[in-house]
């Protein structure tokens, strides 16, 4: 079941070109050259329930643009969406009852008042029951932990412990849709983990579709199957990530860590291709295919191999060819 429907969709924003100086500035006050800055253009994506989504691409791209019309903030130019079965700019109140948006660098949460006074205003906005808000808000706050910071003000917290509560806040009313848009900028690598696996657990035991922004690659090889890639307002790549990392990545890093004695950089240039090294630790870009056959190799040698490891390519070096191309095959 598609539970987001996007087909053709597009937003421009109007804007006025001047030279500068003051007789310009006077010229344009009777005439100005009107400019037109295309955000996104003509997308199209389906998202089915339960899904989590990864949304990427660089600053301007058109990511969060596209997840303000999903949320009935912006009107599209041209186009068409669904949400749910709503438009979601018409505001229905039924549809507005039933998605949530988290922004990490917008606030939900009155920074002066304690966290718990906000809960309680959604609790009115979403007309919740007395017997329902307290049961969504224990459960929310057993699982992000935040029980003992409810009445704390916000400005006082960390701001991994602010974000724990604009999750929870945003969740009061069990939404059905999810978008996330940067929630874990700005935090430390724990904090990062810690929004991860709430994020991960919550769309497994509740089925809830989720749009996820991030420019941290982790976000999105920890939590997202799928991604959609959009650059310059148009979608290079709809699809499952380790589709793409096979395709634009076709080798694995192959990471080898010695003992105290260490190696020569001439004693293991055989092996392939190096893409980091130090006489203490070497990392070689190798063919999948020939992966195991050369990791064989080196601990069968003379080597003194401490430790040895195969993992995948960096999804950002991935993304970023792509990004720097702007097409995918």
């Amino acid at each position: 079941m598609h539970v987001i429907k996007v087909e053709n969709l597009s937003k421009s924003y109007e804007y006025y070109k001047k030279q500068s100086g003051l007789k310009a500035s006077i010229r344009a006050l009777f005439r100005r050259k009107k400019m037109y800055a295309k955000a996104i253009e003509k997308i199209c994506f389906n998202i089915d329930e339960g899904e989590l989504v990864g949304f990427l691409g660089p600053n301007g791209a058109g990511k969060t643009t596209t997840l303000k019309i999903l949320s009935g903030i912006l009107h599209p130019t041209n186009g068409k969406a669904e949400v749910l079965g709503y438009k979601p700019w018409e505001r229905q109140k039924e549809y507005q009852k039933q998605f949530a948006l988290v922004m990490g660098q917008k606030n939900q949460l009155w920074p002066d008042l304690p966290a718990m006074d906000s809960f309680v205003l959604n609790k009115e906005i979403y007309g919740l029951s007395d017997k329902e808000f307290k049961k969504n808000l224990d459960e929310l706050a057993n699982v992000l932990n935040i029980k003992d910071i409810l009445n704390t003000q916000v400005r006082k917290l960390s701001l991994g412990q602010k974000m724990k509560c604009e999750l929870a806040v945003a969740l009061l009313h069990k939404p059905k849709v999810l978008f996330l848009d940067e929630p874990t900028i700005g935090l430390d690598v724990v904090a990062q983990k810690n929004i991860r696996d709430f994020i991960k657990e919550y769309n497994r035991e509740r089925k809830t579709t989720v749009v996820l922004t991030s420019h941290y690659m982790e976000d999105i090889s920890q939590l997202c199957k799928r991604i959609i890639i959009v650059n310059l307002g148009k979608i290079l790549y709809d699809g499952q990530l380790d589709g793409l990392i096979k395709k634009y990545a076709p080798y694995k890093l192959l990471n080898i860590t010695f003992n105290n004695s260490g190696v020569k950089r001439y004693e293991i240039e055989k092996y392939g291709l190096i893409h980091k090294f130090n006489q203490f630790n070497v990392t070689f870009k190798i063919d999948r295919a020939k992966i195991k056959e050369t990791a064989i190799a080196v601990l069968s040698s003379d080597l003194p191999v401490d430790d040895i490891l195969i993992d995948e390519a960096d999804i950002d070096d991935v993304i970023r060819k792509i990004f720097s191309s702007n097409k995918i095959d």
